[in-house]
């Protein structure tokens, strides 16, 4: 059906060309007009904090939104008379934003505690109404932001704060999917030598990602879309696009060189290079879908808008890129670079052959040293501790971070992120268990204050705000909300139906973190078990996907490692522009494995098909391992450049310390998977399991379906131009 496939997209380029740019005008036209809304349900069913959550969006309204804060520090004292009505005056201002229901002034009664000992800080705490699924819109917070700036009167300092605030400050630079795509083209102009040949990925890329954008904008109508979703599957779309298309350009080219007509050639890319591009993307793809066993609503739309743009890319590498070549036809190394052009036949002599029987004449010091680099990268994972950062790490150019220290300051790091206390009230003695709590509370290690509890106006709720001594992100904070909720409230409601609750972001962060880490082995083994399936038919081995799965998993703990040492533990952090260390965002391990897995699994497979069909053509596994790197690791190293500078074009375009940690985790599995897994340990371990690595017992190979992927022997004698491809059945794998 392949073969059909890329003959008629030969035979038809003008219709599949003009099918393709239809589909483009089409899809960007559907995005625009009826693509909905970024929603960023972070909702966590049966956790505690989503029960104190529920409890005030039927009880509490004004608390179960989102929240800002007014923080100003005067050196006359907050009392001062002309400090006091400025403020005033500000948050009469701010009271009249849209979305916004009420404000907790300093200067009044609900507000008590909200002045510092020392009588020069003071905060005020702006309430939103509760927008369900979508967040504040960042205009209401640019504009409230704008508003404390523009306050003057000597001595005063005033600053905006809180996660309205902090997300409308969220910076999306223009131009570093650019300087990726950038340095993207100057790698392929490398490795092709021909300014036609590198094009080519870039526009199969760029087709792939603009509709597997705009499906991500129909996406948002019926799934939780968060609003950093395009740049996952802009970063993950470009990489994989240009991979695939540089795979098959250059079998392409190959074929050319050696004497195939252009359709031969194009139907022959497409049946061998073609063939592994489905598998690899197919794993890619599973990948990502399998972020929807983690049971997160925010991640549904992240998980399939990224799959989509891989799927979209992924065939178009097949219709689209068949077609085009019909029109370069021998054209393809047009316009060449003659510093770096070269041929695709003779790869028996290049360097990568050369290296192969290197390693292979010492595979045990080559195997022993390549596993060792990935351990020692790998052992900072024993101290990972997922959480997520608070404003204490973001710039200090930003009134969110100037606001946190001024509140650390006055109050300590604990204010910026309190408990909140929960409960319905359904008696007196209800009341009087939340009482009894606030003054176990003020005596419990690790509290720094308690607010007394506020019922509601029915009396059949009330709450009550309790301030950690350490920050939001602190492990201390962790542990003091799983104590709290552990031994602290038990002893106190003890012998009562009383049923308190802690809520807030930070208890609703511990929630998560625990909730990840509980929910992801089901993501690894599934992700790891289809995926092993998968290589176990195309490749008709049982050591060949173990050994896989095993590498990946490495490169994965190794780019987890790092990133454990540069955000956790400080290391290096200023070269990249980190303000400060903190815990591992809780979803990162979730999302990185799920691509990093794909993405490894592509290479691994655009790898072991030509050494599949150098075995199958040869039978001789030392001979297979050589011609199949050198024939596949120049392309490999490009793709892998290609994806490491463009995730490197992330890290240090933007800001925002997640966007970094997701870039830096990507770039370094990437480039830890094509050099020290890629080029040292698969022909190390292969070379030392020999025939053993195609084992497969006989009565598994007569259940599993017959897919040959780069696994039929290709006849290069050039036949008539109307007659099929001969590619005559392997021959039958050798035992161990």
């Amino acid at each position: 059906m392949l073969e059909t496939l890329a003959r008629w997209s030969y035979r038809s380029r003008r219709l599949m060309v003009l099918l393709w740019v239809i589909a483009l005008v089409a899809f960007i036209a559907l995005g625009s007009a009826f693509g909905g809304d970024y929603k960023e349900d972070f909702s966590l069913p049966g956790a505690e904090s989503q029960e104190a959550l529920d409890l005030l969006k039927d009880k509490f309204p004004a608390f179960a939104g989102d929240t800002a804060s007014i923080v100003f520090e005067a050196e006359e004292g907050v009392v001062d008379p002309a400090v006091q009505q400025e403020i005033e005056a500000l948050l009469a201002e701010i009271s009249d934003v849209e979305h916004v229901i009420g404000i907790e002034s300093p200067y009044s009664e609900e507000g008590q505690g909200q002045i510092s000992q020392d009588g020069t800080i003071a905060f005020a705490t702006i309430r939103f109404e509760n927008l369900g699924n979508e967040a504040i819109p960042i205009e209401i917070g640019k504009e409230i932001n704008a508003m404390a700036a523009d306050t003057e009167l000597d001595g005063l300092t005033v600053e905006a704060g809180g996660n309205v605030i902090a997300f409308s400050e969220f910076q999306n630079p223009e131009g570093a999917e650019g300087i990726g795509m950038l340095f993207a083209i100057v790698i392929l102009l490398i490795t092709f030598g021909s300014v036609l040949a590198a094009g080519l990925p870039i526009m199969t890329a760029l087709f792939g990602i603009a509709i597997g954008l705009s499906l991500v904008f129909l996406f948002a109508n019926f799934l939780n879309v968060p609003e950093f979703t395009p740049q996952l599957a802009m970063m993950i779309g470009i990489g994989v696009g240009i991979d695939y298309a540089l795979f098959i350009v250059t079998r392409y080219r190959q074929f050319l060189h050696e004497g195939w007509e252009p359709e031969r050639a194009v139907v022959g890319s497409i049946t061998t290079s073609g063939k592994a591009v489905l598998f690899a993307g197919t794993t890619v793809v599973i990948g990502l879908l399998g972020m929807l066993l983690m049971g997160f609503a925010f991640v549904e739309g992240v998980g399939v808008g990224a799959a989509a743009a891989v799927a979209v890319t992924m065939i178009a590498s097949v219709t689209l890129l068949p077609a085009v070549l019909g029109f370069v036809g021998s054209n393809i190394d047009r316009w060449r670079i003659p510093m770096f052009h070269r041929s695709e036949t003779g790869q028996e002599r290049n360097i990568w052959y050369r290296w192969s029987r290197v390693i292979q004449r010492r595979p045990w010091p080559a195997f022993l040293a390549g596993l060792l680099v990935l351990v020692v990268l790998a052992i900072p994972v024993f101290s990972l501790r997922l959480g997520f950062a608070d404003a204490g790490t973001s710039s200090p150019e930003r009134s969110s971070r100037r606001a946190y220290d001024i509140l650390a300051r006055g109050f300590g790091p604990g204010f910026n992120g309190p408990l909140l206390f929960v409960a319905e009230v359904n008696g007196p003695e209800d009341m009087e268990a939340l009482g009894a709590l606030g003054e176990t509370l003020a005596n419990t290690d690790g509290v720094a204050a308690v607010s007394p509890p506020i019922p509601n106006e029915a009396g059949d709720a009330a709450v009550m705000n309790a301030f950690p001594s350490t920050s939001p992100q602190s492990e201390q904070t962790t542990e003091l909300v799983k104590r709290l909720r552990s031994d602290v409230i038990p002893s106190v409601t003890s012998g009562s139906d009383t049923d308190i609750v802690i809520g807030g972001l930070t208890a609703a962060i511990v929630d998560f973190s625990d909730a990840n880490g509980d929910r992801l082995p089901l993501l690894l083994s599934v992700v790891i078990g289809l995926s092993f399936l998968i290589l176990v038919v195309v490749f008709r081995s049982l050591l060949v996907p173990l050994k896989a799965a095993i590498m990946n998993l490495l490169s994965i703990a190794a780019a987890y490692g790092v990133l454990v040492a540069v955000f956790q533990w400080g290391w290096g952090m200023k070269l990249i522009g980190v303000q400060g260390t903190a815990p591992i965002e809780a979803w990162a391990p979730m999302m990185l494995f799920t691509v990093l897995f794909g993405l490894s699994m592509d290479y691994e497979i655009f790898l072991l098909s030509r050494i599949r069909e150098e075995y199958v053509k040869t039978g001789d596994n030392a001979t297979a391992v050589a011609n199949g790197l050198a024939n596949t690791a120049r392309v490999i190293t490009a793709a892998a450049a290609i994806m490491v500078t463009l995730f490197l074009a992330f890290v240090f375009g933007f800001e925002e310390r997640a966007i970094k940690l997701f870039g830096l985790g990507l770039a370094v599995a990437i480039f830890v998977d094509a050099t020290i897994v890629r080029m040292v340990l698969v022909p190390a371990t292969m070379e030392l399991l020999g025939n053993a690595n195609w084992w497969l017992p006989k009565w598994l190979d007569r259940i599993l379906p017959q897919v040959h992927i780069e696994g039929k022997t290709i006849d290069l004698t050039p036949p008539d131009d109307d007659t099929e491809i001969s590619i005559p059945d392997p021959a039958p794998a050798r035992s161990p």
